[in-house]
């Protein structure tokens, strides 16, 4: 079988638990005949971390001479494709899927998250991307229903970082059981006063049931004092635990007993790993992710007082469950449709 190269973009590099975890996930299914070339805005820590050669994002001159020693693209995946908050990132990821397509390269749409799309103008960038793309595959059913509506073939798989092989973490075997993990990210409606509200709702629990409480921070530098905030108001029955390679971040929910988490990967890591979980949603992807594997949580707005926040987490601890192998098991078969794509296309 002929050796190919291919250009991998996204959003590696900017220090994103989720998009890491997206970028090894890909690596892991990308065919053994396809050598990668990843752009990235930290490239020198994106070739250490995963033995590959990277390039960085923004030099113009190296990603178009990588475009043009590769054969393929793949774009993805994730929540990339969006202009809610400006035009930038439709603009940067359509523009080099136009150019490589220009270039004749074959492009590929991995496991897409797409919108919002909010502009006429990112609608009709996004559509005239995709629209020569060889193969798409989508996360869930909303950016399914935008192809529809395009009238582009796609296949739904699931978020590929489901059928992330995971790896232990052996420094959990030093911390005492049982163990809570806590994944939050800063947002504008997660104000201090719903920061604080909770601060003495895990309080509260951690009193209640004495679990040992692992700030988990996904994006760092970005999430780090807010965890650091919250550990520290729980003094010596709290532990920062930073950990930014993928398959180690996922493995640290092998080792606990529950988490709250806000982000869509810690969410998606805790379900994978079989850990009991609630989350608190800032986003209708998170939303959407709870739903489908039928984990109780609130968002943002919702938000109630401490007592009953600890309340609601006490009821489900006690009685709550995770998902049963058999439940993990089809969502990582679904993820792996995203690596059969990969192959058909390539091969």
């Amino acid at each position: 079988m002929n050796t190919k190269q291919a250009v991998l973009c996204g959003y590696y590099g900017f220090g994103n638990g989720g998009d890491e975890a997206l970028l090894a996930t890909l690596l892991q299914m990308l065919p053994a005949h396809v050598t990668p070339i990843v752009l990235s805005n930290n490239p020198e820590k994106t070739a250490k971390t995963y033995g590959i050669r990277s390039i960085n994002r923004w030099n113009s001159l190296d990603v178009l001479r990588s475009l043009r020693q590769s054969q393929a693209f793949i774009f993805g995946g994730g929540s990339l494709l969006q202009d809610a908050t400006s035009l930038k990132s439709v603009l940067y990821y359509c523009g080099l899927i136009g150019l490589a397509q220009g270039m004749g390269l074959k492009t590929i749409a991995w496991a897409q998250g797409l919108g919002p799309l909010k502009t006429v103008f990112g609608q009709q960038l996004a559509r005239r991307a995709l629209s020569q793309c060889q193969g798409i595959t989508v996360r869930d059913g909303g950016s399914a229903k935008i192809l529809e509506q395009w009238k582009l073939p796609y296949s739904v798989t699931a978020d590929p970082v489901w059928a992330l092989e995971s790896l232990a973490v052996p420094e959990l075997a030093d911390l005492p059981m049982p163990r809570l993990a806590v994944v939050v990210r800063t947002h504008p409606q997660f104000t201090e006063a719903r920061i604080q509200t909770f601060i003495q709702a895990l309080q509260d629990f951690q009193k209640a049931t004495d679990l040992f409480v692992l700030l988990v921070p996904f994006h760092l530098p970005q999430d780090v004092a807010l965890s650091k905030q919250i550990a520290e108001a729980l003094g010596d029955k709290a532990q920062l635990l930073l950990i930014e390679e993928p398959r180690r971040l996922k493995g640290v929910f092998r080792g606990v007993d529950y988490t709250l988490a806000m982000r869509f990967h810690g969410v998606l890591m805790a379900a994978s790993e079989g850990s009991v979980l609630w989350g608190l949603s800032y986003d209708p992807k998170v939303k959407q992710l709870l739903q489908d594997i039928q984990a109780p949580g609130c968002s943002l707005d919702e938000l109630p007082d401490h007592q009953t926040l600890c309340r609601i987490w006490l009821e489900h601890y006690a009685n709550g469950s995770a998902l049963s192998e058999i439940q993990r098991a089809s969502w990582a078969d679904r993820a792996k449709i995203n690596a059969a794509m990969l192959r058909d296309v390539l091969d």
